[in-house]
Formats: structure tokens, sequence, C-alpha cells
């Protein structure tokens, strides 16, 4: 069987909290065998650490502060963040999710912005990736990166939503595009920048329990619709499924030293 990394997962979130162990075994029987799961802000936590204990050699945690939980106290919620990656008894394989989220709320870009740059000091710092989440704000995440200009800065755009251009400059910085369940909406557009995107680029993931595939649009999404996305990657790249899944989850274990 093909096995494959989920990149991204909130499978910490309240929305398992009815099944999260059948979820995890689901998804192993569609051959996901490991979870990254993105930190949002200190108000989780605790639930993705004792997920993480739960789940191990399954679930590997990140550290970092969600874009849509800074306000204007972030730099308590930072401090947070600092602690945990400090801590000798806790390994995190990335900083996130980070970024910059300008669909729901305008308020606080300046303190986005101001967070997204101290994180991304703060992987450098741990020798660690980030995860970047970017809404209605790509030109301006990757404008902060191209200034920050660090060798030692890599990761994953997470549920990458940008054109051809975005993820050459996104590339070229050595970063990976994290694809899920978008590339199986007919109008995304996400499907004419993977044809055109060397697959030793992508990484799969689902943000479960948000954006799942076609055919379950409206539901739950969950870990085990890899397989999903893995297919269409498939499809339009005209690889075997075998071949997406060693080349994402390879590209995944680089990246997250897994």
């Amino acid at each position: 069987m093909s096995m494959f990394i989920d990149t991204h997962t909130h499978i910490y979130s309240e929305e398992f909290d009815a099944d999260r162990e059948m979820a995890i075994s689901r998804a192993g029987q569609a051959g996901v065998d490991c979870f990254l799961l993105p930190a949002i802000d200190s108000q989780y936590h605790e639930r993705l650490l004792h997920t993480v204990s739960g789940f191990p050699h399954l679930c590997y945690p990140m550290m970092g502060l969600h874009p849509t939980s800074v306000k204007a106290d972030f730099q308590n919620e930072l401090a947070i963040v600092e602690n945990y990656l400090e801590r000798p008894d806790l390994r995190f394989y990335a900083v996130g999710e980070i970024g910059i989220d300008l669909y729901w709320d305008k308020t606080y870009e300046a303190e986005q912005k101001n967070a997204f740059r101290k994180q991304l000091n703060l992987a450098v710092t741990h020798h660690l990736p980030v995860v970047i989440h970017t809404r209605n704000s790509m030109d301006m995440a990757l404008e902060i990166l191209e200034k920050e200009n660090n060798p030692g800065l890599r990761g994953v755009f997470h549920c990458f939503s940008g054109n051809q251009e975005q993820a050459r400059r996104a590339i070229n910085l050595g970063f990976l595009l994290g694809i899920g369940g978008v590339i199986t909406y007919k109008n995304s557009g996400l499907q004419k920048v993977v044809e055109m995107t060397n697959p030793e680029h992508l990484v799969l993931e689902t943000d479960a329990p948000w954006l799942p595939p076609v055919p379950h649009r409206g539901e739950r999404n969950e870990p085990s619709y890899i397989s999903l996305i893995a297919q269409k990657m498939a499809e339009i790249k005209k690889i075997t499924l075998d071949q997406v899944a060693e080349i994402t989850t390879q590209n995944a274990r680089t990246i997250f030293h897994i």
C-alpha cells in the first residue's frame, strides 16, 4: 500500500472529540501513517500535546501563533510559543502555523506582520522549518520572506492557493507547496499550478476538519481523505499513485526531519 504523510491536520480539535481514535484508524487504513499537527494559540496547546502523547510515533507537533489569533496582546502569546520551543522535554517539528490572514479582519494587520517576522526569526534560531498560512496575503508574505532573505528559512506554504508566479517565488525561496482538498475543486486554479510544478516541490495535507476534497464537500474533513488528494495529483501529473506517495512522503520527511 502507498504510504502518505498528512503534513497539516487539526486532529486534536473539538470536531474529533467523538471519534479521534477511529479517524486515525481510518487514516491508517487509507495509507496515512504520519500526521503533522499545527498549533493555533494557547487555548489549544494542551489539546495538541495531549493528542501527541496519546498517539506517539503517529502525531508530530508544531508550535506557533496562528495569524487569526494575533490581537493587541500578541506578545504574550509569542512568549508562550517561545517558552514551549525552549523546553528540553518537548520536540517540535516546525514553527507553525504562522503567517498573515486578511480575509476575516484587517484590524491587526500590522501586528500580524510583526508576529510573522518574529516567528520567522524563532524558526531560524531553533533550526526549524515554518508552516505559513496566507489568506488574501500571498504577495505580502512572499515580500516579507524575500526581504528577510535568510538562507536558514525553509518550510511549507500551507494550503497553497496562489498562482504560478507566486508558486515560482515560493519555490525559489526554498519552500514547498502544501496541496490539499482544493486541488479537487473544479475552478480553484490550483490544478494548473500543480500541473506546472515539479512534484519534488509538493507535499500533501488535509487541513482537517476543514476544506474536504470532492466528493466530501460540506462534510467534516479527515486525514483518510489524503488518498483522494493524492489520486487527483496523480491524475494531473500523469504519474502513478505510488509515485505521488513516494515523492511527497520523502519531501515531507526531508523538510520536517521526521
